[in-house]
């Protein structure tokens, strides 16, 4: 397969990279670097990513931010954030994206723990989290040759050290099994699914 994998030098992307590339072409696209680079919150930009690199069997985006602090600072530019790149990032790059995917190919979105499961100043990113939920089991009653899947993961163990005081008495999720989540959404058949990878 030809995979485009959006955020694969990240912490769980090169990861993911990596398992991939033992069995497919992997392309990497990211903000300021990769194979080909993107700002999935401009859709113009999703536009020429897409352009540059034609046609592909599955996209996987593990990218996206949203701005974490207590409810009472948020400020709506603030949310703001979250919904123009997590949520609208990938919605676009399942819009635009589908035009650019081979018959009964995939895109994988990634969410996180927070849609069901949210800690302290997180009211942005759960909300964004849990709206990809919904859009994803929605957008595939209208798609007929490209399955949408989501992969929602705790703290992986790679990062725990960093978050773990964000995250009290959360047990951090092994990196290989968060791998595999996003292997069953690429590699097998499900479709309009949310793969949780929890413990």
């Amino acid at each position: 397969m030809r995979i485009l994998i959006i955020g694969g030098n990240g912490t769980i992307g090169r990861t993911v990279t990596s398992r991939l590339e033992e069995k497919h072409e992997v392309i990497i696209a990211g903000r300021t670097s990769g194979d080909v680079t993107v700002d999935i919150a401009d859709l113009e930009s999703v536009r020429r990513m897409f352009d540059s690199v034609g046609k592909l069997d599955a996209v996987v985006c593990i990218a996206g931010e949203a701005k974490w602090d207590h409810f009472d600072k948020l400020s709506e530019e603030d949310f703001y954030v979250g919904i123009k790149s997590k949520l609208m990032g990938q919605v676009n790059l399942v819009k635009v994206g589908k035009e650019f995917i081979n018959p009964g190919g995939s895109i994988t979105l990634t969410t996180g723990i927070l849609a069901d499961d949210p800690v302290e100043m997180t009211t942005s990113a759960a909300m964004v989290n849990g709206a990809i939920h919904s859009f994803v089991k929605a957008v595939v009653l209208e798609l007929d040759n490209v399955r949408v899947n989501a992969v929602s993961a705790g703290v992986v163990e790679d990062a725990y050290e960093k978050y773990k005081d964000y995250f009290p008495g959360h047990n951090p999720v092994s990196m290989n099994k968060v791998v595999n989540g996003y292997i069953k959404s690429v590699e097998g058949k499900i479709n309009g699914q949310v793969i949780r990878v929890i413990e």
